[in-house]
């Protein structure tokens, strides 16, 4: 299958990557959205695509098509159906068309994955074109993960916009306060949007066989239990990630054992409770540190953990009686990195 995947911004096309991905489908992504105003908002989501596909390694081609003039001439004389009549037209057609010149045999859209989208009369748009063309339209409704693939583009940093794209619907965005709500079918409304809570563990030994998993040795993590702040991340009354933060100093922490259930893992959730506690602590402390194996580094660089230490040389094979396995290497040293708490990200 060689899939043509129109896309409208880098947030809704998150979640559409990603699933698609699981099930061994690699798009190749299409910008193409003359119905974007003003330029200033169509280059902001344009650049932003470009960067995140980019990222994650996905193709992707963009067609350069500023429209305000056409688009303002096909829609001044029904506003009303202006999404059905050219927006969803204009772009599916385009999309259909370049797939069928460049040997792309099916076509979709991240317009599937919006609630605020007129879902059954786009995918109807995107029917009747892929018969006119000869191609495969593949279906999917990608709402089921809507909500799911903003908290993850939130968690990444993506440009977010606040409207739908045109100028008629960033006036709706701003004068109409009384929208009635996305219509999602009745077996998707169960899906309820995450909203994981930070809370400050007492118990914490309740939670030993979690921080085994980051630190396999019991009499290690007693060293440091007792005398640091552990903080959960809680989902539907669930800790699903944990942090222990002991104080070295009045100015600085040591960040002892992150670690997330294996079920949750690559979502963000350790990110999300690292940056939580990073903003409270920086109120009074200067520098937070991690000691950490060679493959996590990248991780903590990333979550501001750029300044280098120093090494403890040989640090797992003189404290802990097994191998401690990183991926396939056997760690060794532990290599500490600090990040300023005091400095804007």
């Amino acid at each position: 299958m060689k899939l043509l995947m129109h896309t409208c911004c880098a947030p809704c096309s998150v979640y559409c990557i990603d699933s698609l991905r699981k099930e061994e489908i690699e798009p190749t992504v299409y910008w193409y959205n003359p119905n974007i105003h003003p330029y200033m908002e169509y280059k902001a989501r344009r650049d932003c695509l470009k960067e995140y596909t980019a990222s994650i390694g996905v193709n992707a081609i963009f067609e350069e098509d500023y429209g305000l003039d056409e688009f303002c001439k096909n829609v001044i004389g029904d506003l009303k159906n202006r999404c059905v009549n050219y927006c969803y037209r204009v772009r599916i057609e385009q999309t259909a068309k370049y797939a069928k010149e460049n040997g792309y045999d099916c076509f979709t859209t991240t317009l599937l994955v919006s609630p605020y989208q007129k879902h059954e009369e786009l995918k109807k748009v995107c029917e009747e074109i892929a018969e006119k063309y000869g191609l495969k339209f593949l279906y999917r409704d990608f709402r089921v993960g809507f909500r799911e693939g903003q908290a993850k583009a939130r968690e990444i940093g993506l440009y977010m916009q606040k409207y739908c794209g045109c100028i008629f619907s960033e006036e709706i965005r701003y004068y109409n306060r009384n929208q009635a709500k996305p219509d999602i079918p009745m077996d998707l409304k169960t899906v309820k949007e995450e909203k994981p809570q930070v809370k400050k563990i007492e118990n914490k030994e309740a939670y030993m066989d979690m921080l085994l998993e980051a630190d396999p040795s019991k009499a290690s993590i007693m060293k440091y239990l007792n005398d640091s702040d552990v903080y959960g991340l809680q989902l539907n009354d669930e800790i699903i990630s944990l942090a222990v933060i002991l104080h070295i100093d009045n100015k600085t922490l040591e960040l002892k054992n992150l670690v997330t259930k294996k079920e949750y893992r690559n979502k963000g959730y350790a990110k999300r409770l690292l940056r939580h506690l990073c903003g409270n602590y920086k109120q009074k402390y200067d520098k937070m540190i991690v000691g950490t194996t060679e493959n996590n580094i990248p991780f903590y660089v990333k979550q501001g953990f750029d300044k280098y230490e120093k090494t403890l040389k040989n640090y797992f094979i003189d404290n802990y009686d097994e191998e401690i396995k990183d991926g396939n290497l056997i760690s060794t040293d532990m290599i500490y990195y600090a990040k300023d708490l005091k400095k804007k990200m």
